[in-house]
């Protein structure tokens, strides 16, 4: 065999080994559960209505009586009120159970805006657990995660909402 050959087949070889090892992180349930995450906040902040719809489930449903739809009508009505929005996840966590997953960390928003309240801003930020966003995996794809539930038993939302 020549070494040329052979030389350029082991390193075919590593290069292919360490694909897949790059692939089997990036696609590990613990890390696709946390990009979907950030990444969710990240198009709530740009008011991304259509990528943030992508990530909800059809059944989605939480404790505060939303589901999808009526979730993205009350997220367009309150995000209105910012001119600029900062979401802030502190020290997040993940649970894998699978097909499901946890997301949890205390969230932060601050912001600024001709109507924002700063009671909006206190009930979020003064909550002492932390928001936990659940998460489905919908298909043997492993980046297909869907939101299904967001919960925070601190939280107390007006009924008229």
């Amino acid at each position: 065999m020549d070494s040329t050959f052979r030389n350029w087949f082991y390193a075919g070889g590593l290069f292919a080994l360490a694909l897949g090892l790059w692939l089997a992180h990036l696609w590990s349930p613990v890390n696709q559960v946390r990009l979907h995450s950030e990444h969710l906040i990240a198009q709530v902040k740009q008011r991304n209505w259509t990528a943030i719809g992508d990530f909800i489930a059809a059944d989605y449903h939480d404790d505060w009586n939303n589901d999808r739809a009526l979730l993205l009508a009350r997220l367009r009505v309150a995000l209105r009120l910012f001119s600029s929005l900062t979401i802030t996840a502190d020290t997040p966590q993940m649970r894998v159970e699978a097909p499901f997953a946890i997301w949890s960390a205390k969230i932060r928003i601050a912001g600024s805006g001709a109507e924002i309240r700063p009671e909006i801003l206190e009930r979020v930020n003064r909550l002492t657990r932390p928001f936990e966003l659940s998460w489905r995996k919908e298909s043997w794809q492993p980046w297909n995660w869907k939101l299904v539930q967001v919960r925070n038993q601190s939280l107390e939302l007006p009924a008229d909402l």
